[in-house]
């Protein structure tokens, strides 16, 4: 009869071993689905782009008064690499926080303050950027821009 005889010295080997490679994993997953931002030190070839809040209310015909927050201009376009700086004027409602869909950038946008948000992004698609105060649907819907990266 034969006994497989496992010294404690490869048990701890295996498990430092599995370690680091479950480490590495879940730091390599956390990461694959961010977006990289610039430092904004480097003012050449950083093309501006300018945003507003807005706010739209109407009369329904039942009388009822419908209030609406957007970003306007809804949606904006950026090659992939580029460097912009997103300049966001908050024109109406007192503070919006917002968040950029699949990625770690996030702030806020005051009344009468003008918030830069530095944006490249490495990867083509479609990014939302979406107000949380105003993020739920509802009877005003949600207030959303869509960044295209091409």
């Amino acid at each position: 009869m034969q006994f497989l005889v496992i010294k404690k010295r490869s048990i701890i080997t295996a498990l430092l071993v599995f370690a680091i490679i479950v480490s590495a994993s879940v730091w390599f997953f956390s990461k694959s689905g961010s977006v990289s931002v610039f430092s904004s030190s480097d003012d050449k070839n950083v093309r501006e782009i300018h945003m507003v809040t807005g706010e739209y209310k109407t009369k329904m015909p039942s009388g009822e008064e419908v209030e609406v927050y957007r970003w306007d201009p809804g949606t904006i376009f950026l090659e992939k690499g580029e460097k912009v700086n997103l300049k966001i004027l908050g024109v109406m409602g007192s503070e919006h926080p917002f968040y950029i869909e699949g990625t770690d950038i996030k702030g806020t946008v005051a009344k009468g303050e003008e918030t830069v948000v530095p944006l490249e992004f490495d990867k083509k698609g479609t990014y939302q950027l979406i107000c949380d105060t105003h993020a739920h649907h509802g009877e005003a819907g949600q207030m959303i821009a869509y960044i295209v990266v091409k």
